[in-house]
């Protein structure tokens, strides 16, 4: 678990091949001390597990799924990545909950500047769209950002000069494919609301929960 509260950037110093997956070397711009291996680190917002692990450097194996579901298919040595260590339960949760599973990938489509700020406008699938609310949260390459604006095909954030400076949104252009991750919480609400059984399950959907529902059971 993470919280979208990126701890450092670091750069890819070497990609190998693993059948459909691959190995990735990174080097941190900070110190992984007190990290070992087994340990969850995000990369660009992807949950990836440490196989190697030195002062700065580690290595990480990125699966066929994730290569998929990410844009990490297309990363190449020299590129900068957002880095985030996995959450302790004694850390403060400055950003929100961010689980590091990748829902899909967006596209930048502008960058404006406002007064001190950064206006950054993705391009997204309806499905991955659906996710989002206005004044909610979403991760961009594992960033915790807040949704300024939201329609059908894509969504609004605005980037203080802190978040420009630490992390890679800075200096992404207009086009560059970014990992986006949907607020945890909110598809949780949205799948018990539907009243759909999980995947697998081999029985009939139940009820939707509705106003008529909340009344019966006490919740309003």
């Amino acid at each position: 678990m993470f919280t979208g509260i990126i701890e450092g950037l670091g750069k890819i110093t070497g990609i190998r091949t693993a059948g459909q997956g691959m190995r990735l070397s990174i080097r941190a711009d900070f110190s992984l001390a007190d990290s070992k291996i087994g340990d969850s680190i995000a990369v660009n917002g992807a949950c990836l597990t440490a196989v190697a692990i030195a002062t700065t450097d580690f290595e990480v194996d990125v699966s066929p799924e994730t290569l998929d579901k990410t844009t990490l298919k297309t990363i190449r040595i020299g590129d900068p990545v957002n880095i985030e260590r996995a959450l302790r339960l004694s850390d403060r949760l400055d950003g929100h909950l961010v689980s590091g599973h990748i829902d899909g990938t967006g596209r930048i489509i502008h960058k404006t500047r406002h007064a001190n700020a950064i206006l950054v406008g993705f391009a997204v699938s309806e499905t991955l769209a659906r996710d989002m609310i206005h004044k909610g949260s979403v991760a961009v390459d594992g960033i915790s950002l807040t949704i300024n604006a939201c329609d059908d095909h894509g969504f609004e954030v605005s980037i203080i000069p802190h978040t420009a400076d630490i992390t890679t949104i800075g200096i992404k252009q207009n086009g560059d494919a970014v990992n986006i991750e949907t607020d945890m919480i909110g598809k949780y609400v949205k799948k018990f609301l539907s009243g759909r059984p999980g995947a697998g399950e081999n029985k009939p959907a139940g009820k939707p929960m509705d106003m008529e529902f909340l009344l019966k059971t006490g919740f309003i």
